[in-house]
């Protein structure tokens, strides 16, 4: 199922390993139910670990550990003891591509579950402190939605979604994002940043309604 040309599009730009887009996630899912048939949702991977960038989590965990407790006050995400544990023993290589393919190739089967996919990615790892770089990991979380696992390893290895995720990180390049989450609303040819960063419920869609108001697409 492909957006319609005719609809607004959410573009909710993110990273599987990003804790502030952890949080902000499960707001995106709620504008897709609540806006369904007004708009389009459509989840970017950005590669936040891409790279020189992709390394072991330990000399960043000290600086990440402290943050969770912001995310988690903020948001209300929760920070599994699993995590925090992967965290302080500091092997865990931090690399985005193995669950942004994941989330590229979902995408393609099941276009419009793809904002509630990516948040069982991240539950995965933030909570469970599951290993995103294991194939193996999204067996589970795929055959939730009805996919079968062995056919998704395919797709995650195929060089059509590995190069589609190199291109979706150069297309969120050329947009000019500079830091995750970033959500924009795309009318037509007009676009609307509606929020940097995290923003509670109430308050996005708040931003979203006039952005809407401002674009002519009034519900």
């Amino acid at each position: 199922m492909q957006p319609q040309p005719d609809l607004p599009e959410l573009l909710y730009i993110s990273d599987p390993l990003c804790a502030w887009c952890y949080g902000m996630s499960p707001v995106i899912e709620q504008v897709q139910q609540q806006f369904g048939g007004r708009l389009d949702v459509s989840v970017l991977c950005g590669g936040m670990f891409t790279g020189e960038q992709v390394g072991s989590i330990g000399p960043d965990w000290p600086l990440m550990s402290g943050a969770l407790q912001q995310v988690a006050q903020v948001t209300g995400a929760e920070f599994g003891a699993a995590f925090r544990a992967l965290g302080q023993e500091g092997s865990y290589v931090q690399d985005s591509a193995p669950p942004c393919r994941a989330i590229h190739a979902f995408r393609q089967l099941r276009q419009e579950q793809a904002a509630r996919f990516a948040h069982q990615v991240q539950r995965a790892y933030f909570h469970e402190g599951a290993n995103l770089n294991e194939p193996a990991t999204y067996d589970a979380l795929v055959a939730a939605f009805g996919i079968e696992p062995a056919e998704f390893r395919q797709r995650l290895s195929s060089p059509e979604v590995i190069r589609g995720t190199e291109l979706e990180f150069a297309a969120v390049g050329k947009i000019g994002v500079q830091g995750f989450p970033t959500s924009i609303l795309r009318v037509g040819s007009q676009g609307f940043v509606l929020a940097r960063g995290f923003q509670p419920y109430e308050a996005f869609v708040a931003g979203l309604e006039e952005a809407l108001h401002q674009a002519g697409h009034e519900g």
